[in-house]
């Protein structure tokens, strides 16, 4: 078991050197997992059954980490890991990203493989049925997460005609009890989950 670790371990940095020396900083690379769980790097974009996309990035600084399934690991070392994937995001659904990342911090603090007691999955917490809406199951995917956690967002936000505070409130706690007290709910778990968004909106504001 040890040695096929550290042959991972190898295996990922090699591929890292690899992509510092040989490619041109700009070049983007896709990191895809097969049907076995296996990681995978291509330089170009691919469309096969069974193998979906984890990240894709200009930046090879992690590459060894992200080929090894350490994304956990990242983003307690770099907060911003994620940006990328957030501005994309945001920009095709019409968001302010410090939202989104506000969202991020408070549902998973940046662990693509949080799963809550009721079977919320992913950076976003998406529920399974949610992301079925919009034709998404690869929930631990960063990429598909974001991209459909920020869809889901702008139409909540589309729904209560841009009003933050109620759209966060059905976020969490679901579209028919904001429809049922006319307003955000009356329970202590939304109504800090509302309070702590808008905290780490104004915060990350800053950096965007």
């Amino acid at each position: 078991m040890m040695l096929g670790w550290q042959f991972k371990q190898r295996v990922a940095m090699l591929l890292t050197l690899l992509l510092a020396l040989c490619s041109p900083a700009v070049a983007e690379f896709y990191i895809y997992e097969g049907p076995d769980g296996q990681r995978f790097i291509s330089d170009k974009p691919m469309q096969r059954d069974g193998y979906r996309l984890q990240h894709q990035r200009q930046d090879v600084k992690y590459a060894g980490h992200l080929m090894a399934g350490r994304e956990r690991t990242i983003a307690n070392q770099a907060s911003g890991f994620y940006d990328h994937y957030i501005r994309r995001s945001s920009e095709r659904f019409g968001l302010d990203p410090a939202l989104v990342k506000a969202v991020i911090r408070v549902e998973s603090n940046f662990n693509p493989y949080a799963v809550s007691p009721k079977g919320a999955r992913g950076l976003m917490q998406l529920m399974p049925t949610t992301a079925a809406q919009y034709q998404e199951y690869d929930l631990f995917s960063p990429v598909a997460n974001i991209d459909v956690g920020a869809r889901h967002l702008s139409y909540l936000l589309e729904r209560y005609a841009s009003d933050v505070t109620l759209a966060l409130a059905a976020y969490n706690a679901g579209e028919s009890n904001v429809e049922r007290y006319g307003g955000v709910p009356p329970f202590r778990e939304t109504q800090n989950y509302v309070k702590k968004v808008k905290r780490y909106h104004a915060l990350y504001s800053n950096y965007f």
